[in-house]
């Protein structure tokens, strides 16, 4: 019986030591880069780490870009894009044409996303740097003018169709809407989600264009006024990395943690976009509470 005893005991005590040695997985390093857009690019900075924190699966940092070269930071702003297994891109110049990222720094983070790097093109970061032809590769689709790519809209049959450069209109989007989000193609992303789900107060960007190379649409949403169906989000290969670009994610001057960011369909395709572009996988499961074709469902605000 001693020995019996004996054997249990140091089994438990290997058990505990062996326990105790094991580290926690490490958590995916994410950096946001912000510093001027035509939205309020500091609340959705602290938005979407609050976000993507809170699930324990994230470490996130901001390295936040100077605005213009007689900033003192401009010479020094050189993010270390290689310590991340992602970045999101959270700037936008369109009302500010001058102000750029340094040549260095886009050359970096071409590089970075070539050799294997995670890009999240957040919202309104598609509208951004149009003079930058890597940075269109990257996103696939953005806010361009019709001589600036092509445009792409889906059948109802599921087919894409391509509206060839000069065709068409510039893009350009409505009044903000609840909108039903088709799943196109299925991936790890979506995968869980019903076929259809409902965000609220979202711009359904119209005649996104662009290279459109390598792009796969994942959903889209329907343009009431003329039933066209829209690409909502895509995934873009760019050498040995992978671009998630959408239009959801709105979050304008003078709103506080607005339903657009509040929607449990958007935080779960935030993480799940970030977690995926990190590990090409997803282990963040699909809240119960998931809206539906016809329900919204919103996170709660103490």
């Amino acid at each position: 019986m001693k020995n019996i005893k004996f054997a249990v005991i140091t089994c438990l005590v290997f058990i505990n030591l062996f326990a105790f040695g094991q580290s926690k997985p490490d958590k995916i390093e994410v950096l946001i880069i912000d510093g001027f857009s035509n939205h309020d690019w500091k609340q959705t900075t602290l938005v979407v780490t609050s976000i993507l924190e809170k699930t324990g699966l994230f470490n996130v940092s901001v390295s936040t870009a100077p605005l213009r070269p007689d900033y003192a930071t401009w010479d020094t702003w050189n993010p270390a894009f290689e310590n991340y297994a992602v970045v999101i891109q959270n700037t936008n110049n369109i009302d500010m044409k001058n102000t750029k990222w340094p040549k260095r720094v886009e050359e970096r983070l071409e590089s970075y996303v070539a050799s294997g790097g995670g890009l999240y093109v957040l919202h309104s970061a598609n509208n951004a740097f149009p003079h930058w032809d890597a940075y269109n590769e990257m996103i696939g689709l953005g806010w361009r003018s019709p001589a600036e790519g092509v445009a792409l809209r889906v059948a109802d049959d599921g087919e894409i169709k391509e509206i060839p450069i000069g065709e068409g209109k510039g893009t350009y989007h409505g009044p903000r809407n609840d909108e039903v989000i088709h799943i196109l193609n299925n991936h790890p992303i979506n995968d869980g989600f019903p076929k259809a789900w409902k965000t609220p107060d979202m711009e359904l960007y119209k005649y996104a264009r662009g290279p459109a190379k390598n792009l796969t649409v994942l959903s889209y949403a329907t343009e009431k006024e003329t039933t066209i169906n829209w690409p909502v989000e895509w995934v873009v290969a760019y050498g040995k990395g992978q671009v998630y670009n959408s239009s959801m994610g709105h979050l304008w001057r003078g709103e506080t943690y607005p339903v657009s960011y509040r929607c449990i369909g958007f935080q779960t395709t935030l993480i799940r976009a970030t977690e995926w572009l990190a590990t090409g996988k997803t282990t963040y499961k699909v809240p119960e509470d998931f809206p539906t074709e016809s329900e919204i469902k919103l996170v709660t605000v103490d």
